[in-house]
């Protein structure tokens, strides 16, 4: 059990859920490990949580029936994001939308599928559909992208505190445009994984905790908390409990936590 008792209306905003039955995607780096959505809610029920983000996995590319399985048997609970390319029509992304889909992926480390080349026009048409831009990418490549982000018409949220893939100080120019993204008040940043690029290591992950500590202080209203349950190629597996423990460090302002764990949430995906 964490320390950290959640209050209520408490989200996690990034796991992803593999069930028996979906194919793999050709694109795919890993073979998934089978983690179905009972399996999460009784992870989730752990720590205390109630409402969570499904986020398509890279492993079934831009076939979401999956994520529109969990969707369904979470309920209300729950929201999605989705990864569509441009051959997806209206219909389907209004489906997508009234099934709970917040936002599309674009996952830019080996097996993802979406280009930077379509990412504006994606952008602009999910926009019409009340959807953001959910962005993974090794955050020291910031800079080369910085202008083509801060003229996205939706709202950007960026995975797992920048995802630096090595550790950087805070006065790194890839960490200086992600404030900046953040302080122009439409960029989100998930304090979520410190394991997938921390070279210090557990319980604090200090080289990663400096930069989520200094997002926090900066624009505490624009940070998001994620499990990333089931924690996909890490071994050993963290705890779920542990992971939501580094908000007191972290965050350790009761109403900033509350911010992070409710308000927020529910402001970018409409709980």
């Amino acid at each position: 059990m964490p320390r950290l008792i959640a209050p209520p209306g408490a989200c996690d905003t990034h796991i992803h859920i593999y069930e028996p039955g979906y194919a793999v995607a050709p694109t795919a780096v890993v073979q998934p490990v089978m983690a179905p959505t009972s399996a999460y809610l009784e992870a989730r029920a752990r720590i205390g949580i109630e409402r969570t983000v499904i986020v398509q996995p890279s492993a079934y590319g831009t076939d979401n029936s999956c994520l529109l399985a969990a969707l369904e048997e979470m309920g209300p609970t729950a929201r999605g994001v989705a990864v569509v390319d441009t051959s997806v029509d209206d219909g389907e992304l209004e489906r997508l939308t009234e099934a709970g889909v917040r936002g599309i992926r674009f996952f830019m480390l080996p097996g993802g599928v979406l280009p930077w080349d379509i990412l504006e026009t994606m952008a602009a048409r999910v926009h019409g559909f009340g959807w953001h831009v959910q962005l993974q990418l090794d955050g020291r490549l910031l800079p080369e992208r910085a202008q083509m982000l801060m003229d996205l018409p939706c709202r950007l949220v960026i995975d797992h505190v920048g995802k630096f893939l090595e550790p950087v100080p805070t006065s790194h120019p890839g960490f200086r445009v992600l404030l900046r993204l953040v302080e122009d008040g439409r960029t989100w940043v998930k304090l979520a994984a410190p394991y997938e690029t921390s070279k210090v290591g557990p319980p604090g992950y200090d080289d990663v905790a400096t930069l989520a500590k200094a997002l926090v202080k900066a624009a505490p209203h624009r940070m998001l908390w994620a499990s990333n349950w089931p924690h996909p190629q890490a071994r050993p597996t963290p705890d779920d409990g542990k992971m939501l423990d580094l908000l007191l460090d972290w965050a350790p302002n009761e109403a900033e936590r509350h911010r992070i764990l409710v308000d927020n949430p529910e402001e970018l995906y409409g709980f």
